[in-house]
């Protein structure tokens, strides 16, 4: 199922769909390694505040208007 990346708890792992928004965003997102096919692990997330997940065997704290333009398909807990 499609969901945001800020939508899911902590522990989550899933993939990268698609992202959302402009190409501004869209650039920055996939130069921190957000690319469509990626596996993403919620790290961090208490539903407030930023994030933090692991993306290509690094650490990446994204704000939670940002994790919402990352939609992502769940992998399993």
């Amino acid at each position: 199922m499609e969901t945001p990346l800020a939508m899911l708890p902590q522990g989550s792992s899933v993939k990268v769909i698609r992202i959302v928004g402009g190409k501004g965003i869209i650039r920055r997102l996939i130069e921190m390694g957000f690319t469509p096919g990626e596996n993403v692990k919620i790290l961090h997330s208490d539903f407030s505040g930023p994030i933090l997940v692991s993306v290509k065997g690094s650490r990446v704290a994204l704000g939670r208007g940002v994790a919402m333009k990352i939609i992502v398909d769940g992998l399993g807990e």
